[in-house]
């Protein structure tokens, strides 16, 4: 196991799905597609090939792998706060479509992070849905996993699903960080809250195709749908804390505080804020990128917030001017080799984030004026 760069990891995976014949396909926008009503902004990576999945369009090839662009917002209070939650992530998959299934999709996950990235076999656990006999004795008789590194959860945690569309038993691989990260507690172990047992690698056995409201309709073509995140990745194979130590991601954060004129680590409350702009900035420059324009309304809004919520951070660092407009500069140099779309709309990128951030400060000096005439006259009038 040696320290391997984000961007290294992710060219190791492509390539290594691309040796067993799998096509790869460059990342879908985060725009999802017209005719995808259930999602504002595609969340994983599966959910641009739903139609593939369920057999309603032919996909360009049976085996697909992707670095697939993501964004979730539901978590967004904690970003910045805690070492899990960022608003965008990068998601390494390898699909089937009615082609191979479980005994292939677990070999090869267990090829590609014992032999190509050597993580030691001692420090890795997996996890299988409580009914799922078959994934079990596959992980044990065939890819020969010692039975007592085997864990069995309930639906929760090992049966996939978001929203409507195919879902189903997953087995879940993780990784031990070492007692130093536990929570101490007797009863840790996989599946604990504490950070010492970090899943990074899920495989999806697709064999549903759910409404979203408890229904399931067996599949006549199971699918494999895996899912990786790659920054979580990286923080293994760098030993590091979180996605903000990670190499690609700490450079931009790096400028932020070069422009803050701040140290990180130095202080709590304006390391959250370092956090916050460094996350923000990533969603906001790739979701511009894809066509996505700050609104008021639907999934500009959630650009609009996003940008606004960084500059608001960036004031609380002693920020006063449109920065985050540079800062882009830094995501598109640390992610011109996976994403060559952002060298070319580099110029649209930065005038629509720093007219954007222009217009929040307009914004906050018109109400700190209000807010200052409110204050004048109370006084006078004491």
């Amino acid at each position: 196991m040696e320290w391997t760069g984000l961007n290294e990891l992710r060219e190791k995976f492509l390539s290594f799905f691309e040796s067993k014949e799998h096509l790869r396909l460059p990342s879908f926008p985060l725009m999802p597609s017209a005719d995808e009503a259930s999602l504002l902004l595609i969340n994983s990576g599966m959910a641009p090939m739903k139609k593939w999945f369920l057999g309603l369009e032919t996909p360009p090839r049976r085996r697909v792998t992707t670095c697939q662009k993501c964004i979730r917002t539901p978590d967004i209070e904690n970003v910045g706060k805690t070492a899990r939650h960022g608003t965008y992530f990068e998601m390494l998959g390898n699909f089937s479509f009615g082609d191979y299934f479980k005994h292939e999709a677990t070999a090869w996950a267990w090829e590609f992070i014992t032999k190509t990235l050597e993580l030691p076999v001692d420090r890795l656990w997996v996890s299988v849905y409580e009914d799922d006999d078959e994934a079990e004795q596959i992980w044990t008789k065939q890819v020969g996993v010692d039975p007592s590194r085997i864990v069995r959860l309930g639906k929760e945690d090992n049966f996939w699903e978001i929203g409507s569309g195919p879902c189903g038993p997953c087995s879940e691989i993780y990784f031990d960080r070492g007692e130093q990260y536990g929570c101490g507690k007797p009863t840790c172990g996989v599946g604990c809250d504490c950070d010492r047992y970090v899943e990074f690698w899920n495989l999806v056995f697709s064999q549903f195709d759910g409404d979203g409201n408890g229904h399931y309709e067996r599949m006549e073509h199971p699918n494999i749908d895996t899912g990786m995140g790659l920054e979580r990745l990286a923080c293994i194979m760098q030993g590091v804390d979180n996605l903000f130590e990670v190499d690609t991601v700490q450079n931009i954060l790096k400028h932020v505080a070069r422009i803050a004129g701040v140290e990180y680590h130095a202080d709590a409350k304006t390391d959250v804020s370092l956090r916050v702009i460094t996350d923000h900035i990533r969603s906001t420059t790739f979701m511009v990128s894809d066509g996505i324009l700050p609104q008021n309304e639907g999934r500009g809004y959630v650009l609009r917030r996003l940008l606004r919520r960084a500059a608001r951070h960036g004031r609380l660092l002693g920020i006063h001017e449109p920065f985050l407009y540079q800062v882009c500069e830094t995501v598109i140099q640390e992610n011109t080799n996976a994403y060559p779309e952002l060298v070319e709309h580099r110029d649209y990128i930065t005038k629509v984030i720093k007219v954007e951030e222009e217009r929040f400060a307009r914004t906050i000096d018109q109400g700190m004026e209000l807010l200052s005439a409110i204050i004048d006259k109370i006084d006078s009038e004491m």
